[in-house]
């Protein structure tokens, strides 16, 4: 299986299993999203997983939106 990505994030089954991360990283997309439901703020994530930026972080959210909404039309 080949890695796939987007800008920010990349899924490559050598890296956490294949476990979509934020690129140049082993931090999971899923600890973002874990930390936003747990009510924890971007500030919060940002602090505890320094490797990734708030513009790779702002950028993930933007696409995960945007790919909701399209499943949605």
């Amino acid at each position: 299986m080949r890695p796939q990505s987007n800008s920010v994030i990349t899924k490559d089954p050598d890296i956490l299993g294949g476990t979509p991360v934020f690129r140049g990283t082993r931090v999971p997309f899923q600890a973002l999203l874990d930390y936003l439901e747990g009510g924890q703020t971007l500030h919060e994530f940002l602090e505890d997983f320094p490797s990734v930026t708030r513009e790779a972080a702002v950028h993930a959210l933007e696409h995960a939106r945007s790919l909701v909404v399209s499943q949605l039309k």
